[in-house]
């Protein structure tokens, strides 16, 4: 009797917890966690060469399409773990792309769908096909996460020389179809400031 009354405890706290699920939109978190550190959501882990985005409508992670297939990046697999800040918006009346701001976070491969507090230490900017696209760069602030230590753009240049430019070079190269345009890359505080600047809330 007892065992049967667990098991369908057990499969009563599943259910609610595969519902509880469901229901979250990570793209409705704050930009903030409550201890002060950013958030970021990851899409497509480090290494990988499927596009895969996040929905809002479905609240789902699945691969992009492009003309009705899965997009592959026929290139070098993602250089980070890639995905947005939730919160955000870079909106097209403004020249954004109408979308959460991006993010890249340096640190070993993380899991689509995790949500990670992260300290931001550049931002790449970058047009893509004429719309604003910029790529914010971070790294876990849970120090024990982190493979890159540096907090600042000179200390990430200084410590890694190479590492930005193998990014940008990835951006600049990975889509022949898209019209990409770095125009420069800078420091912990402009990425700060332009996080600042694409709150919703």
């Amino acid at each position: 009797m007892s065992q049967n009354l667990t098991r369908t405890l057990l499969i009563i706290a599943l259910c609610a917890l595969f519902i509880h699920c469901k229901t979250v939109d990570v793209y409705e978190y704050p930009a903030f966690a409550k201890s002060g550190n950013l958030n970021a959501v990851i899409e497509i882990p480090a290494g990988t060469n499927t596009k895969i985005e996040y929905h809002p409508k479905t609240k789902k992670f699945t691969p992009d399409q492009r003309n009705g297939k899965t997009r592959i990046i026929e290139f070098l697999p993602y250089p980070a773990n890639y995905g947005f800040i939730p919160g955000t918006l870079s909106e097209k009346n403004k020249g954004g792309d109408g979308d959460a701001l991006d993010i890249l976070v340096l640190c070993p491969t993380l899991k689509t769908g995790t949500v990670i507090e992260v300290t931001p230490i550049a931002m790449i900017d970058l047009l893509d096909d004429g719309e604003m696209d910029t790529k914010i760069l971070a790294i876990p602030a849970d120090e024990h996460l982190r493979t890159i230590s540096s907090e600042s753009l000179i200390d990430l240049n200084t410590k890694y020389p190479g590492a930005v430019e193998i990014i940008v070079d990835w951006f600049q190269n990975y889509d022949t179809r898209d019209d990409a345009l770095i125009r420069g890359v800078l420091d912990e505080k402009a990425a700060v400031l332009e996080i600042q600047k694409n709150l919703k809330f």
